[in-house]
């Protein structure tokens, strides 16, 4: 006869009072070392920017700044620079976020082929967006320059245009030409997005309408574009808020110029602050623009929201 030893229960240790911090507790001070970067370089700085819009704040030292309410704003309501300014940075912003999207479409359905050396195209399509916006300016500063310019230099020698245009000099041409510059250094990242949503739509579905005799334009719209929709509004719409936040390409480019022509919002209130000292007025400005932002932010979330119930619902 074997003997049968009964199991021992276990007794869970219970833990002491105050020996250890409560859960909440205890995982705020692990996220206080990363937080506080954040509290210290973000949030105050913006609750500080927020204050400073309703003041007559200035450069200098022992300078007092008394508290103006609206004033700022008012001002900004009457001031037509702050109008061209803004409707140049809507022109640029729609101007490049649309071609981004319509050329990196057209790259990322170039890329999604079965080809040689797609990997190596892949590769070198990566390469604007990993240099800086500085390098980039600078280096199409050179390609635009009116005399040994490539581009004046190229058009010359294929007989479409005469050498020494200023490209970035001249009223006509200084915003298209930022703008072109735009596209070519945000493309990349739409496409390695959109070619990453192209990869995921299943095979079955084309082939499948490829057997009913589907031509490859119907397959695209029916079947691709309504597979990339949630990607494309994404997509676009973090495009738009970069876009229309843009500065540092277009100061190195043109400073703003000629005559205003490339002057965008947020270079706008770059000039007024550090240029004329008008710290409570730039800081007004940086204020409507981050409304801006948050506005089209928030309509994106909402529909994020609404698709997200419509897909719980079905």
């Amino acid at each position: 006869m074997t003997a049968t030893a009964t199991p021992t229960p276990t007794r869970t240790p219970t833990p002491t009072p105050g020996r250890f911090p409560q859960r909440g507790g205890g995982a705020l001070l692990l996220l206080l070392p990363a937080m506080l970067p954040v509290l210290v370089l973000s949030v105050f700085p913006l609750l500080r920017g927020i204050y400073l819009g309703f003041t007559d704040a200035r450069a200098g030292f022992n300078i007092a700044t008394a508290f103006t309410g609206l004033d700022n704003y008012r001002q900004m309501l009457a001031d037509d620079l702050f109008w061209s300014s803004f409707r140049i940075g809507l022109i640029w912003t729609f101007s490049v976020t649309i071609l981004q999207f319509v050329l990196a479409l057209g790259l990322a359905l170039l890329l999604n082929l079965n080809l040689r050396g797609r990997w190596l195209a892949r590769t070198l399509a990566v390469v604007p967006w990993a240099m800086p916006p500085v390098v980039v300016g600078i280096m199409w500063s050179l390609v635009y320059r009116p005399d040994a310019g490539l581009l004046n230099e190229l058009l010359y020698r294929l007989g479409l245009g005469d050498s020494g245009v200023n490209w970035l000099g001249e009223f006509g041409t200084a915003l298209p030409a930022v703008i072109a510059v735009g596209v070519w250094a945000g493309m990349p990242v739409t496409t390695i997005v959109l070619l990453a949503a192209l990869q995921s739509v299943p095979r079955e579905l084309h082939e499948a309408a490829a057997v009913d005799a589907a031509g490859a334009w119907a397959r695209f719209r029916h079947i691709t574009m309504p597979q990339l929709q949630g990607v494309v509004v994404a997509i676009t719409t973090l495009n738009f808020i970069w876009n229309f936040n843009s500065f540092d390409l277009v100061y190195v480019l043109t400073k703003g110029g000629p005559g205003g022509r490339t002057t965008l919002p947020m270079l706008f209130a770059y000039e007024e602050a550090f240029r004329y000292g008008n710290y409570g007025y730039a800081a007004a400005l940086g204020n409507v623009m981050v409304l801006i932002v948050l506005a089209v932010l928030l309509v994106y979330l909402r529909r994020r929201m609404r698709e997200s119930q419509a897909g719980g619902a079905a």
